[in-house]
């Protein structure tokens, strides 16, 4: 019920001061329908007659609704009114909704910053781009100096732990200095557990405060307004970088944001005054009185711990890097940047790469295969000096080339010999050659071009010796010698003979 006080009041309004019933209804925070109570029962005729309204029968389920879910946004009671036959606007609706909201909304101070006191952190998500056959997520890291407006923004691959942290040393080194406040929102890489206004710090990223000397405060949960510098940083990047614009690579873009930011971004006029830009408030009243760097940048780095298989290589975010061959099946230390990663047994290190960010792409050291390939060679007997290889040069290219594939080097040696005694060395040479050049160095693909060989020559494999009753004959070795070697001797004996003949 309104007292008398009240109902003169709204009757002086309405009729006197021609405030329209909302405005009555916003200022006195009084119900609309008190409102219109009010005016009728003071026995005064309206202004003008009040025709029925599409919404009137859905009010009594609007406020019902209100008073159980205070917060419901406008959209989904619109598409709750929409499934009882509603047919106004949702624009009209979230007008209705405004006036009947129980609730009332909450005043924010203007927040004024010290130089140098204050800085906000923050990830803004930038939908997702394809590297090779990788699909990637492409995040922005933002900080902005709450006070100058100053900005630093890198984009990243990812939002983990590591990229955060090193968006900070990098913004700290951009702006050459540390605010001694740092904003961000409950992040998993800020905030570990949190209950109300108490809450638990990732070790990491206390270390990094520990560091740089700031005070890390993370905002209440829901409270973006807290950190409402950055906000409009990102919107404004959004704007007027991001847009319409087209990127080869994650450094490109890198590259363009940093002109961005010294020509456009650093260039704007300063919210709190027009008359100077960011970059004059920046140099002259906040970069004077940030806390200096350290003397040394914190090192940023992802550490984890992978198991080597029967090959020489180990798997890294979807990726495969080299190892030497002696570290195969073992628990090896892993350590990533965002441009390369070693790799180590125990404390030596043992490997070291470029990062990748494709999917299924293998970095292989030049170094980690030679020395495979010539272990291989060396299990399977196949050294300088052995039979098969002073017959057949080409076995060590097809025996590399198997290993590669996976292949068992001192089956292939076996099979490899096994053929020499059947066809020769001519016939082997010829198939290890076009099974090369193929690219299909496989033991079924040389039996194939071997058969296929002696068919197009109607050659026959020659019989093997029987030796068991001499095996001392079975390790003896003649050293093959060319055909063309014979030819030329038998020239020789027929003009020789032809000489002899003339006499």
């Amino acid at each position: 019920m309104l007292d008398a006080e009240t109902i003169v009041r709204i009757r002086r309004l309405y009729y006197a001061e021609h405030w329209k019933i909302g405005t009555i209804v916003a200022q006195l925070g009084v119900h609309r329908e008190a409102v219109v109570r009010a005016l009728e029962r003071a026995g005064m005729p309206q202004r003008r007659a009040q025709r029925r309204r599409q919404i009137d029968p859905y009010l009594p389920f609007i406020r019902e609704t209100l008073e159980r879910y205070p917060t419901l946004r406008s959209t989904r009671l619109h598409q709750m009114l929409v499934e009882r036959g509603f047919q106004g606007s949702a624009i009209h609706l979230r007008r209705i909704v405004r006036g009947l909201r129980p609730t009332a909304r909450e005043a924010f101070l203007l927040l004024r910053s010290i130089p140098g006191e204050r800085g906000e952190a923050d990830w803004a998500d930038f939908g997702k781009v394809t590297i090779g056959r990788a699909e990637r997520r492409l995040s922005a890291f933002v900080m902005t100096l709450a006070h100058s407006r100053a900005l630093y923004v890198e984009f990243f691959l990812d939002q983990k732990l590591e990229n955060f942290l090193r968006g900070h040393v990098r913004a700290f080194t951009h702006f050459g200095g540390v605010p001694r406040t740092l904003v961000s929102d409950n992040l998993r890489s800020v905030v570990i557990e949190r209950r109300g206004d108490v809450f638990r710090l990732h070790d990491r990223y206390l270390e990094l405060a520990g560091h740089y000397h700031f005070h890390p405060a993370p905002c209440r949960p829901a409270r973006g307004n807290e950190k409402g510098r950055v906000e409009r940083s990102i919107r404004f990047l959004r704007e007027s970088f991001f847009a319409a614009r087209s990127f080869l690579s994650l450094s490109q873009i890198n590259r363009s944001v940093l002109d961005w930011l010294a020509n456009t971004a650093m260039s704007r006029p300063w919210p709190d005054d027009q008359q100077r830009s960011v970059a004059e408030v920046f140099h002259q009243d906040e970069q004077p009185r940030l806390l200096p760097l350290p003397e040394h940048p914190c090192e940023v780095f992802e550490r984890t711990v992978v198991r080597s298989g029967k090959t020489i290589y180990v798997r890294f975010d979807r990726n495969d890097y080299s190892i030497p061959h002696s570290a195969i099946e073992r628990d090896l230390t892993l350590v990533a940047t965002d441009t390369d990663l070693r790799i180590f047994e125990g404390t030596t290190q043992i490997a070291q790469h470029r990062r990748l960010f494709d999917a299924g792409e293998r970095l292989t050291d030049p170094a980690h295969l030679a020395a495979l390939l010539a272990f291989k060679r060396k299990a399977a007997g196949l050294t300088t000096t052995s039979p098969l290889l002073a017959a057949v040069p080409e076995a060590a290219a097809f025996l590399d080339a198997g290993v590669l594939r996976g292949a068992a080097a001192a089956a292939v040696e076996r099979r490899l010999q096994r053929l020499l005694s059947l066809y020769g060395s001519a016939l082997l040479r010829q198939a290890l050659q076009e099974a090369l050049s193929r690219g299909t160095p496989t033991l079924e693909s040389v039996d194939y071009l071997i058969e296929k060989a002696r068919r197009g020559a109607s050659r026959s494999a020659l019989p093997l010796l029987e030796l068991t009753t001499r095996p001392d004959l079975a390790a003896l070795h003649v050293q093959p010698h060319p055909l063309e070697d014979y030819d030329q001797l038998s020239a020789i004996t027929d003009h020789s003979e032809g000489d002899h003949d003339h006499e």
